[in-house]
């Protein structure tokens, strides 16, 4: 339940993308423009300051009611954004959109903080991750059979449908927020909640960890439809090509939960990002020597691998960050949300500007934001990697 409460951001974002070239053609874009990739953009930057609003209202009133608000407005800014007369209008709609999916992001985040900490609520993040990717597997291939048979207003539509069916479900969901942990809603202990959030090196050096490959991820999910369609030239194999790797991240977080269990949560964050950085300088320089356009299967084995590493790194990292916050789990998770989404997608937003026929630059994108997190882990570990948990 909660996967599918997660899974309305990916939801959001995913099933759409087989239906950017019928936007384009429908607000009169040129079939190679990037303008669309605002549609990902809007929806990141509501994402990131819904999580604001989302968490003292967690912390408050519950985590169910946080989950039934957001997916209200999400509903109502997927209904706008399927009647939308512009792009603009289009985007102001994504935007609220996003907003409404902090709701469910928030809720859902709390819930497993007030239920697990440590290894265990990586593990149970890792099992909820990987069904929460299912949606990237499947999303593109729906999005393209509404197509088939409806115009992209009715994949915008299919959001109201989601999000009805889950309110639905989350009637038997229990509320999870203690009445002893509950917070009034006064700017004065929101503030107070931030700063204990904010002064926590750990959560400030793995949430700026987890901003630094958002960021790269973001862009990744902007313009995969356009590297698979003009770099490859491959854009009717789109879905089947976005989900299969959607696919192996999902593989990737359900073994994480073994592996974590094994070596232990900090141990593998350390170990897999410095493989991530390796790894993304194999493929830059791999790129380059081909001038931006590999052969196509061996440099979608490589990104395969680029993902991997990347599905391993979010669940352990978020749970890092989230850990000593459980006093404060709804306003921790908000706080965390917003910084990783807002800069993030902003970060994403940049690198999307630097696309063209070429995969070089999301290739060095992953290398450079790659770098910076694991500057941001050397520094929320004062600079000692592989030590036991504190």
């Amino acid at each position: 339940m909660m996967s599918m409460a997660m899974a309305c951001t990916a939801l959001g974002i995913d099933l759409m993308l087989p239906a950017f070239g019928d936007i384009r053609q429908a607000f009169g874009l040129a079939a190679d423009s990037t303008a669309v990739a605002g549609i990902v953009t809007a929806y990141f930057v509501g994402l990131a300051l819904g999580q604001v609003l989302w968490g003292p209202i967690a912390d408050r009133y519950g985590r169910k009611v946080t989950l039934y608000a957001g997916l209200a407005v999400y509903m109502a800014g997927a209904a706008t954004s399927a009647l939308s007369p512009s792009l603009g209008v289009l985007f102001g709609a994504r935007f609220a959109w996003g907003v409404g999916a902090a709701g469910p992001r928030v809720g859902a985040l709390a819930m497993v903080r007030d239920s697990f900490e440590g290894e265990r609520m990586a593990r149970v993040m890792s099992f909820i991750l990987a069904v929460f990717v299912l949606v990237p597997v499947l999303a593109p291939s729906l999005g393209a059979a509404i197509l088939a048979f409806a115009s992209w207003r009715w994949v915008f539509a299919f959001g109201v449908v989601y999000a009805a069916a889950l309110m639905a479900w989350l009637r038997r969901l229990p509320e999870t927020l203690r009445e002893e942990h509950r917070s009034p809603l006064e700017f004065t202990r929101v503030l107070r909640a931030a700063v204990f959030v904010f002064r926590n090196r750990q959560t400030v050096g793995y949430t700026l960890a987890l901003t630094a490959l958002f960021g790269v991820f973001s862009s990744y999910l902007a313009s995969s439809e356009i590297i698979v369609s003009e770099v490859f030239d491959r854009g009717p194999a789109f879905p089947l090509i976005f989900g299969g790797l959607a696919a192996v991240m999902g593989a990737a977080m359900l073994l994480n939960g073994a592996v974590v269990s094994r070596f232990g949560v900090r141990r593998m964050v350390h170990a897999v990002m410095l493989a991530f950085v390796v790894w993304a300088l194999a493929l830059t320089i791999y790129a380059r020597a081909h001038d931006g356009v590999p052969p196509f299967w061996p440099f979608m084995v490589g990104l395969a691998l680029m993902l991997t590493l990347h599905a391993l790194l979010f669940p352990n990292i978020n749970t890092l960050a989230l850990d000593p916050m459980g006093s404060v789990a709804g306003m921790a998770a908000a706080v965390t949300g917003f910084v990783t989404f807002a800069v993030g997608a902003s970060l994403g937003a940049i690198l999307d500007r630097t696309m063209g026929e070429s995969v070089t630059p999301l290739m060095v994108g992953f290398l450079g934001l790659g770098a910076a997190a694991v500057l941001f882990v050397l520094w929320a570990e004062r600079g000692r990697l592989f030590r036991p948990p504190r």
